[in-house]
């Protein structure tokens, strides 16, 4: 299998802002600031050859697109500036952003999708490798990596963590692919306003040369995409919550549905009651408690709960030993008044739900996402201020990791329009992710590629756990073959 090393960069430069930003300095809120230890989001998507286009005019045009897309996006051209009295502020001052074109023509798209367990030459399709976030200060904020295949490409962003969480990575992504096939007007405005309860007067101390990841880099680790089909999240999400699971209701929707199902608005009574049913069995964009029939289990936490004993009961746990399930939760509309949908910054925290070893596996499926859909549940406006609060107190950065052996970190999102990003000649066939941040339990939802509630798990495990998850039943019952 090709590895990292098989990979040559051929060109590196600073692409800037094709128009000089206006923006006045955004202070890092309390959200942000925990980040400054964690490394730089790394994701991108696999894609074919474009049919028309050169290597050269492409890597031309994607600069030229990257650096309209960045005037839309003044502060990831910046970098990281902190005040007299400690305060870290990102300063618009159009510094521009890396740009890197390399090549790696003996990997092939088959290279990367074929394999049971992620390849690790999918590293090397992105920079900053191990950069930790607070780096912002003397490092780009973003850097763009576009590979040539054999038979593909990849473009990889890495995204200052501190600058960013999910919901702005992939919003700024997505405007890239938009401004790349020529969109002149961008759909989804980001929103850069700085008057929420998570800007605050706090100082976060960090320690002589930086602060650094708090978890083993060097870990040996097993990465594996499992992949859920609507029938099968259906299934799962039936038998948590005790209802009767019909077939011939998922091949009849399957029938009627298509990509358009919720963008049109056809009168048929059979469209209508299909859209009801859809809307309430798989993802939907908001899928909360509050919009849920009360004591209904979403499909996530169904999903996530499925996990949490499948790895609990592979890692041979003591029975008394506390196990933690952590869930990142957007809090833009769970605040009041809520932060504009595409506010830009990190507005997520991380919700701990913790149980014994023994409860988690000698209890049904259905306490355990219990568990976990209390805990979201009360995660209302109230929570997010006292976890805002709660740091204030005590600065600190965010203790990323599995230190006792037993926790489980759940991060991105189903929801995230990853395979929105049509560049000009299709959408991707794959996303993946680069090394940051992985650490043994580190999990990462991405959406299926077919849509329509499907979804992949991104695993990150110890070997002997990995190899514990592949055998047990009652999680591969619902794994795609």
């Amino acid at each position: 299998m090709p590895s990292a090393t098989s990979l040559t960069i051929v060109s590196k430069c600073t692409v800037f802002p094709d128009q000089k930003s206006t923006l006045q300095d955004l202070k890092l809120s309390v959200s942000d600031l925990p980040m400054l230890s964690c490394h730089y989001i790394q994701k991108g998507g696999l894609f074919t050859s474009p049919p028309t286009l050169s290597i050269d005019s492409l890597i031309s045009h994607l600069k030229q697109s990257l650096s309209q897309t960045l005037s839309h996006f003044p502060p990831l051209a910046g970098r990281f500036n902190a005040d007299s009295n400690g305060h870290i502020y990102i300063t618009c001052n159009d510094a521009g952003v890396d740009f890197i074109h390399a090549t790696a023509t003996n990997i092939s798209i088959q290279d990367i999708l074929y394999p049971l367990h992620v390849p690790d030459c999918i590293r090397g399709f992105f920079a900053f490798e191990s950069t930790v976030s607070y780096q912002g200060h003397y490092k780009p904020i973003l850097a763009v990596q576009v590979t040539e295949l054999a038979d593909g490409v990849f473009i990889g962003c890495s995204m200052n963590h501190s600058v960013t969480d999910g919901t702005s990575f992939w919003n700024f992504f997505n405007t890239f692919a938009e401004v790349s096939r020529g969109i002149k007007k961008i759909s989804r405005k980001p929103d850069f306003s700085r008057n929420s309860i998570l800007i605050s007067e706090a100082v976060l101390k960090v320690p002589q040369g930086g602060p650094r990841v708090t978890f083993n880099e060097n870990e040996p680790l097993s990465e594996r995409i499992f992949s859920f089909s609507r029938e099968a999240i259906l299934k799962l999400k039936s038998k948590v919550n005790n209802k009767k699971w019909s077939q011939n209701s998922v091949e009849l929707m399957g029938k009627q549905s298509n990509d358009t199902l919720f963008q049109t608005h056809n009168s048929g009574k059979m469209t209508t009651i299909l859209e009801s049913w859809f809307k309430n069995a798989v993802f939907k964009p908001q899928e909360t408690v509050s919009n849920l029939q009360a004591g209904e289990i979403s499909s996530f936490q169904s999903l996530c709960a499925l996990l949490w004993r499948a790895v609990t009961r592979a890692r041979k746990l003591n029975p008394s030993k506390t196990t933690t399930f952590r869930m990142a939760v957007n809090c833009r509309h769970r605040l009041n008044p809520k932060l504009d949908p595409l506010y830009f910054g990190n507005a997520i925290q991380s919700i701990p739900t913790y149980a014994s070893a023994e409860d988690v596996l000698s209890r049904d499926l259905r306490w355990c996402a219990e568990q976990l859909n209390k805990n979201v549940a009360a995660h209302d406006d109230g929570t997010v201020r006292r976890f805002a609060q709660d740091w204030e107190s005590n600065p600190r950065c965010f203790p990323l990791g599995n230190l006792d052996g037993a926790s489980m970190t759940m991060g991105s999102s189903p929801r995230f329009p990853m395979y929105d990003n049509d560049f000009g000649w299709g959408r991707p066939l794959a996303v993946r992710s680069g090394k940051a941040n992985k650490f043994d339990g580190k999990i990462s939802a991405f959406p299926g590629r077919e849509g329509n509630g499907t979804v992949d798990l991104e695993v990150v495990l110890a070997p002997e756990t990995m190899a514990g998850i592949e055998s047990d039943h009652e999680f591969m019952q619902f794994v795609s073959s």
